[in-house]
């Protein structure tokens, strides 16, 4: 007898599965007893407080780092590392167009024009080979995104910077405890960010930090952070134009306590991720994205899947998002567009060049249109978690496919 076909909860079926995934972002009485200590303190702020100070050492010794500069968010992060590196008016910045916006805006924000290079197929990192053909006169600096938690191709990333005495810009704003070769990006260029806004693995709700090896570099942030002081300076000795852009004390306790439970959740996500790209590879249709040996770890803010229509069916990604959610796997969606599509961008290159083409960069446009995300915190579940993912996938495919 021909097994039935089951109904797809998104057309009136029971979904595979109706149960709540991790709850994000996750705390404990470590946190409640965090806050109470700066409230009791009356120390509220940065310039008196010990818990900013204190997680900018701890989490630069996590990254491999001698300095890090806490600052309000990974955008002004971002901002105050071109700033730190000299990027200015007229200058380029090169970077991936498979990123959030605030890689872009943050060049922007100090009159840098951000240059996009198309990607890499399999690590959705911008592609090494083409950098050498954006460098133009104008160009300062090169800006790799570790997109979702995967370490971008920086042995060559540096080498092109080298060659043409270029600054480089890590965009390590989600990830955390993520490695090349061994060693833990961030430090790995001139400068790098992170963010621990709310989506991110180790959260604060907002707050971000500049992390660097480079003591010239450290002062200039912490400068430009504090309203352009100088460490060991007066309080209203200003030797330069900054911001204050300094962090309270609530985030950095909090942080504090998140960095102590980030390892713990690293092992669960490795764990989730093996065994779940395993699990979805067998699913015709869809292609978890290849692992590069040179990441020796992946921080897994992102579970990126490749999602190919001629196995459902001919059915758009959107439908699939949707049949997905509906079977009651809900952390997913479709992720970003390329940004030079974003409107906002074209208005701002548009306003600096008088006129604006987007480019057409053919791996990102098509990868842009294919790629599912998992969020972080399915990866914080249970092998049973994972094996939901599967069938409710399998289920779809067997349905349209």
């Amino acid at each position: 007898m021909t097994p039935k076909t089951p109904t797809l909860a998104v057309e009136g079926g029971a979904p595979v599965r109706t149960q709540p995934w991790p709850v994000w972002p996750m705390y404990d009485e470590r946190e409640e007893r965090a806050l109470l200590d700066v409230l009791h303190s009356r120390r509220w702020g940065t310039r008196l407080g010990v818990h900013v100070r204190a997680f900018e050492d701890e989490f630069a010794a996590f990254q491999g780092a001698r300095y890090g500069i806490c600052v309000p968010n990974g955008t002004l992060a971002l901002q105050v590392a071109l700033q730190a590196l000299g990027v200015g008016w007229g200058d380029e910045v090169i970077t991936s167009p498979y990123t959030f916006i605030a890689t872009a805006s943050a060049a922007l924000a100090v009159g840098a024009r951000p240059v996009f290079v198309d990607v890499d197929a399999n690590s959705l990192n911008i592609d090494p080979a083409l950098i050498e053909a954006a460098i133009t006169p104008r160009t300062r600096a090169i800006a790799p995104v570790h997109i979702g938690g995967r370490p971008a191709d920086m042995d060559a990333v540096l080498a092109a910077a080298q060659r043409h005495g270029l600054h480089v810009l890590e965009d390590a704003c989600q990830a955390w405890g993520a490695e090349w070769r061994g060693q833990r990006v961030g430090a790995l260029g001139d400068l790098g960010t992170f963010s621990f806004q709310s989506s991110k693995n180790i959260t604060a709700g907002e707050a971000g930090i500049v992390v660097t090896n480079d003591e010239g570099l450290a002062d200039l942030c912490w400068s430009l952070h504090n309203v352009g002081r100088i460490r060991d300076g007066g309080w209203y000795q200003h030797e330069r134009l900054g911001s204050n852009l300094r962090l309270p004390e609530w985030e950095g306790a909090i942080l504090r306590v998140q960095l102590e439970r980030l390892p713990e959740h690293m092992q669960r996500r490795d764990a989730n991720a093996a065994y779940l790209g395993a699990a979805l590879a067998g699913v015709p249709g869809l292609t978890p994205l290849p692992l590069d040996p040179r990441v020796t770890r992946n921080a897994w803010h992102l579970f990126m899947v490749r999602y190919d229509a001629r196995y459902f069916g001919g059915r758009p990604r959107g439908d699939f998002i949707a049949a997905l959610q509906a079977e009651g796997v809900t952390p997913c969606s479709a992720g970003y567009i390329p940004l030079y599509r974003a409107p906002a961008i074209q208005h701002a290159l548009a306003a600096l060049d008088g006129d604006y083409t987007p480019p057409h960069l053919p791996v990102v446009e098509a990868l842009a249109s294919e790629i599912v995300w998992l969020a972080q915190t399915v990866l914080l579940g249970d092998t049973e978690d994972m094996d939901s993912i599967v069938e409710a996938a399998t289920k779809i495919q067997r349905v349209w496919g």
